[in-house]
């Protein structure tokens, strides 16, 4: 929200000395995001406003006076690339997690969402997040479908990504996925480029493992981040190339730690932080964004700059002005702390006015509202255990091996066991099928291979959560079990679920799209853990199960993936068999 000329003549009266201001915050040492200091300081507020800041305004006149006692003044963090569907519930219930840490703005690519419901998806949760006391930014799906070998529910085009960009809350067109075709120079995918500049606006990255040659040619379009560097040398050429270099801290691809190094103060505004997906659990035990700047702090980062890079750093890059500093002019968005490297807010202010104290929300959130566009998404065709049958050829396979903590996948080649000339899971080899069914109603495609590496020994796993196309993804020992999975999951209107022998041992409900819920965060959390729970109790060794199951169908992330068409070699941006031939 832009201040109004009210707004400005009233911040310019109050810093002469003209008009009383709303807020005085005394005695405060400011954490500066320009010279990277901590300022003793008087800062004086005009309703949204920072009207000025310095010792000459310690006897300013003000509606109220807080003496902050030399405690710390910090811009209100902006998370600079999440997916809010990640967290699996409603953007007011999301800003009730993170707001009273200090996290003031974020910056979503919902397409999640877009790939169930496309534009009406993505304008529901706009309209979701209005009026809350988080500012939430959106860079519109550049991905829905993210590659032409799976099947989403609906379809972005340049038509599509056009409208949206004409929205004042977008802030550029989103991760632009599909890396093969960006280094194959289709028109279509650098016209999406070509938009977002047309409109001022950021084109934003998603380069996975990309270095030398291949690194040049995907920034040679003018693509301005990345989020996916998972090593030191990675972030490194990235950012030796241009790259503004956003490192993330998810909950199943935690990079902060390989990076840290490279967090220093002669990189300037060149990195920002980000979460991409965080679960419930970790928002309540971590936090969002405020997280990884604790965490950087313990690693040695330099405080000021940690906060600058989760702060000004990411308002810079996508041109938020007024954002993301505490300074005249800027919007007053600010974060008392009692230790600065300690980093957990005591109060929080947003646009001038107290919205969370000691952990707890001050002000009411706006009931979400779900419209039909965005409700009963999933549609299953029929479905018997024969239907994931996979009958036996003769020789190898491929199978994907799910790595912990990272959305990478690599792809091996096994003999398979096969028994009545099929091919089946085989617990005792940490084998077991991977499914993914079209859940949207338009062909009923089911794709089929093994996976390894979760160490599920009974029943099955299942959720509609399914990166990107958002197909009900399953794991399972029994065929039996995945298609009772898949039947509740289709009666709830989506979730996860846990199953063995029939029985259905945890559930949780999503049916926002198959991917949100509007119960609190802290019920949802207590279901995670049940699912968890569940999950332990059937073998599973992998950590964060649903998540990493979550993750296996997308593909546009190396090595092996399975969406509803089949096997995708991401390297190649191909089908390929389930056998080698």
């Amino acid at each position: 929200m832009q201040p109004t000329t009210a707004d400005l003549q009233y911040a310019v009266d109050v810093a002469l000395g003209r008009r009383p201001g709303t807020l005085l915050l005394k005695n405060a040492r400011l954490l500066n995001v320009f010279s990277l200091t901590l300022q003793p300081t008087h800062i004086l507020l005009a309703g949204p406003l920072v009207a000025a800041v310095g010792l000459e305004y310690a006897g300013a006149e003000a509606q109220e006076v807080v003496d902050l006692e030399g405690r710390v003044v910090a811009p209100g963090l902006i998370d600079g690339h999440v997916h809010l569907e990640s967290s699996l519930v409603t953007p007011a219930e999301y800003a009730r997690g993170v707001v009273p840490r200090g996290v003031t703005g974020v910056v979503t690519d919902p397409h999640e969402i877009a790939n169930v419901a496309g534009v009406a998806g993505v304008e529901w949760l706009m309209e979701a997040s209005e009026g809350l006391p988080l500012e939430v930014w959106v860079t519109v799906p550049s991905s829905v479908p993210s590659t032409p070998l799976e099947t989403s529910g609906a379809a972005l085009g340049l038509a599509e990504i056009e409208r949206l960009l004409a929205h004042p809350r977008v802030v550029g067109v989103a991760e632009l996925m599909s890396f093969p075709a960006i280094l194959a120079a289709e028109a279509g995918e650098l016209e999406k480029v070509r938009r977002a500049e047309r409109f001022g606006k950021s084109p934003e990255g998603h380069a996975p493992t990309l270095t030398g040659r291949s690194l040049q040619g995907y920034l040679a379009t003018g693509i301005a981040s990345d989020h996916e560097s998972t090593t030191l040398e990675e972030g490194r050429a990235k950012l030796e190339a241009g790259c503004f270099l956003m490192v993330r801290e998810g909950s199943t691809t935690r990079n902060l730690a390989a990076l840290a190094p490279l967090l220093r103060p002669e990189h300037a505004d060149r990195i920002g932080l980000v979460t991409d997906d965080r679960l419930p659990s970790d928002l309540l035990r971590e936090g969002g964004v405020d997280f990884l700047v604790r965490k950087a702090i313990a690693l040695g980062v330099d405080p000021a700059y940690a906060v600058r890079a989760g702060s000004y750093n990411v308002a810079r890059h996508f041109g938020l002005r007024r954002r993301g500093a505490v300074a005249p002019g800027f919007q007053a968005d600010l974060v008392v702390l009692d230790d600065l490297q300690a980093f957990v807010a005591a109060q929080v202010y947003q646009r001038g006015r107290l919205v969370a104290e000691q952990g707890r929300l001050r002000v009411e959130l706006p009931k979400t509202k779900v419209s039909a566009a965005v409700a009963r998404t999933v549609k299953l065709p029929e479905l018997r255990p024969h239907d994931l049958r996979i009958p036996a050829q003769g020789g190898r396979v491929r199978v994907v091996r799910a790595i912990p903590h990272q959305v990478l996948t690599a792809e091996e080649r096994l003999e398979p066991t096969v028994r009545d000339g099929e091919v089946v899971a085989d617990p005792t080899r940490d084998l077991a099928k991977l499914v993914c069914i079209e859940r949207h109603g338009k062909n009923g495609r089911i794709g089929k291979g093994l996976v390894t590496a979760f160490g599920l020994q009974k029943g099955a796993l299942a959720c509609t959560v399914g990166h990107d196309h958002h197909n009900l993804m399953a794991v399972g020992v029994s065929d039996a079990d995945i298609v009772r999975a898949a039947r509740r999951l289709e009666a709830l209107g989506g979730g996860m679920i846990a199953v063995a022998d029939g029985q259905v041992l945890a559930e949780l409900a999503l049916p926002i799209a198959g991917l949100i819920t509007d119960e609190p965060l802290e019920a949802v959390d207590a279901k995670l853990q049940a699912l968890e729970a569940a999950a332990r109790r059937l073998g599973v060794s992998l950590p964060d199960p649903y998540m990493a199951l979550s993750f296996l169908g997308l593909a546009v992330i190396p090595e092996l993936r399975l969406t509803d068409h089949g096997l995708v070699d991401v390297r190649q941006g191909a089908l390929v068999g389930l056998f080698v031939e």
